[in-house]
């Protein structure tokens, strides 16, 4: 895949950092993100909230309006605010330099497993400091305490 570039998108839970879906595709076009976003709708229901960037994929009419068809408020960042999505961007970078930028992948198929596999280890095992060496996966699945009655 020296030619060729890959992209992924991924739906993140903001709270917990977990990986909800995540698709691969040769184009970046919106059919791959709205099929991210089906999934994680279909596996772990709607948010009130969804963000994204101002990427033409997710101000595309038919991104938009699979989550408007929801009852998904929309949240876009600011145009070049890293800042505003810094959860999905720390997700990236580890991403590249825990898995991408070791690995020569010789296919999209060979891409997809690893990205797999590391995804996997990124919500089970990764401690993140930010979670208090929690896991995604454990602080996803976590109930939050019951708040006494007043």
């Amino acid at each position: 895949m020296a030619r060729g570039f890959v992209y992924l998108a991924a739906v993140v839970d903001w709270f917990s950092r977990r990986v909800l879906a995540w698709k691969l595709s040769i184009t970046l076009e919106a059919e791959f993100c709205i099929e991210a976003v089906e999934e994680a709708l279909a596996r772990h229901g709607k948010p009130e909230i969804f963000n994204t960037d101002q990427g033409s994929q997710f101000t595309s009419g038919d991104f938009t309006g699979l989550l408007l068809g929801h009852k998904i408020a929309i949240s876009m960042d600011g145009k070049a605010a890293w800042r505003d999505n810094v959860f999905v961007e720390r997700l990236w970078r580890s991403v590249k330099y825990e898995e991408v930028y070791l690995h020569a992948y010789a296919s999209v198929a060979e891409a997809r497993a690893g990205l797999g596999r590391y995804l996997n280890f990124y919500n089970g095992r990764r401690p993140h400091s930010s979670l208090g060496a929690r896991t995604p996966d454990t602080v996803y699945f976590i109930k939050p305490p019951l708040l006494a009655a007043a």
